[in-house]
């Protein structure tokens, strides 16, 4: 005698959580921070005083989220957002350089020969 096949009990699909809002800060640490390096790149001066602004609100964000017990998330948005601040800040800094160092030669100009 075979004994009658009963399937296994139905267990409900497993839940994905409840998703977490991400940071407003850490959503603007990033757009600042990318925003400097686009314009870091060609003029150097804004991506220096972005850079600082987006590394400084990537760094308060991650505080932020870090003290939230899990209520804020974003926090991979916050340190992307710091870091490209750093980055934007580097390129800032030494495109200001570059052009600081083309304004100087073309103000000094071509020697003159006294004769």
């Amino acid at each position: 005698m075979v004994a009658p096949y009963h399937p296994p009990p139905s267990y409900p699909p497993p839940s994905l959580g409840k998703a977490v809002p991400a940071d407003g800060k850490a959503i603007g640490s990033l757009v600042v921070a990318v925003l400097g390096i686009m314009l870091g790149l060609p003029f150097g001066l804004p991506g220096l005083v972005l850079g600082a602004i987006g590394y400084f609100m990537g760094k308060a964000a991650t505080r932020r989220i870090d003290s939230s017990s899990g209520t804020v998330g974003g926090r991979s948005l916050a340190v992307a957002g710091w870091v490209l601040g750093i980055v934007a800040t580097v390129i800032g800094a030494v495109v200001s350089l570059v052009w600081l160092v083309v304004l100087l030669v073309a103000i000094s100009g071509p020697a003159s020969s006294v004769g």
